[in-house]
């Protein structure tokens, strides 16, 4: 049996997936559909909330919190070891923690701060961009 596909969204993959009328609302769908699963900590959950709450509005970003606590697909886990690999925006490394502790094979953000991240030897930790996570999904876009 094949592992299933495990994955960190940064805040800005998730924030334009969302909307229904986005070209990216397919990395939802995707996940919704239980076709990937999703890792998050309390940080992030907190940063997902803050970010779409100033862009849609609050009760946009309680139900997608919502949402994400009660897919079977999405898992939560706890940071026991900052390992603070992006000195540059170092709220990133919240993301970086997640993807290390879970075993990820993939955070996806189009973020240039974790460009560092493939220079970085150990932990390895795979970088992709929402172009790259929809050929890894099989999606053309």
């Amino acid at each position: 049996m094949k592992d299933r596909l495990k994955v960190v969204l940064g805040t800005n993959v998730l924030l334009v997936s969302i909307s229904s009328k986005s070209k990216y609302h397919w990395i939802y769908d995707k996940l919704v559909a239980d076709e990937y699963d999703l890792f998050i900590t309390n940080e992030i959950l907190m940063e997902y909330e803050e970010i779409i709450s100033q862009k849609y509005n609050p009760s946009v970003a309680r139900d997608v919190i919502k949402s994400l606590l009660i897919l079977p697909n999405v898992y939560k886990v706890s940071i026991y070891f900052n390992w603070n690999l992006i000195e540059e925006d170092t709220d990133d490394n919240k993301f970086v923690d997640c993807a290390i502790n879970s075993n990820s094979h993939l955070l996806v953000t189009n973020d240039k701060h974790f460009q560092v991240l493939k220079n970085i030897d150990f932990p390895k930790i795979k970088v992709n961009s929402i172009k790259d996570f929809a050929t890894q999904l099989g999606i053309n876009l």
